[in-house]
């Protein structure tokens, strides 16, 4: 892969910043226990899997009727990428503005993949520019969707045990991680587009 650096960077960046999953799993854990949260994240692991699996095939069906899109994709890609970038460079504090839910499940955490817009773009984009260019064999996109889904699931571990010390870093140091995630969400669409 010729992208490896800015395909890890998207994948982490957009990963383990703040989202429902992440957010889900640092309140469940602060309220119910680590322990009690793994069916939650257990769950989340499931989604993913089955939501980069459905963008895999989504994403390998549209190369196949339009072999031409590639560069549609990349550009969209790109620009998405640019504006979840500047969302998040440019946010207000997003720990105080999430609900608090106290859905501690293993079939909410698979059901919330299905109605999290982020995981579904996030699906579409990193497997259209990242992974769909140079594999399409079942077993790559199966492996590949593994992958994504284990990020996400230590992403939301991470969330879940640094919980309260995580929260007062990032409400402490908000504005310094925003941009500097910002920054490589930059990066990598400008990686996609080929422009570097």
């Amino acid at each position: 892969m010729d992208n490896l650096i800015p395909f890890l960077s998207y994948v982490f960046v957009v990963t383990f910043t703040p989202g429902p999953n992440n957010i889900m799993s640092m309140v469940n854990a602060n309220k119910f226990g680590y322990k009690n949260t793994l069916r939650f994240m257990s769950g989340v692991f499931l989604g993913f899997v089955m939501i980069m699996l459905l963008c895999s095939y989504f994403n390998l069906f549209l190369y196949n009727i339009m072999p031409k899109i590639q560069i549609l994709m990349s550009i969209l890609g790109a620009l998405f990428m640019t504006y979840l970038a500047l969302k998040i460079m440019f946010s207000s504090s997003s720990t105080q503005q999430k609900k608090e839910k106290r859905l501690n499940s293993f079939s909410t955490g698979v059901a919330m993949q299905f109605v999290n817009i982020k995981v579904i773009l996030y699906g579409i984009t990193v497997i259209s520019n990242f992974i769909i260019p140079y594999y399409k064999s079942n077993i790559a996109l199966f492996l590949f969707s593994i992958f994504l889904a284990f990020v996400a699931l230590v992403s939301t571990s991470c969330w879940a045990l640094f919980g309260v010390f995580l929260q007062k870093f990032l409400t402490k140091y908000e504005k310094p991680f925003n941009m500097a995630m910002g920054l490589l969400l930059i990066y990598s669409a400008i990686s996609i587009a080929g422009i570097f």
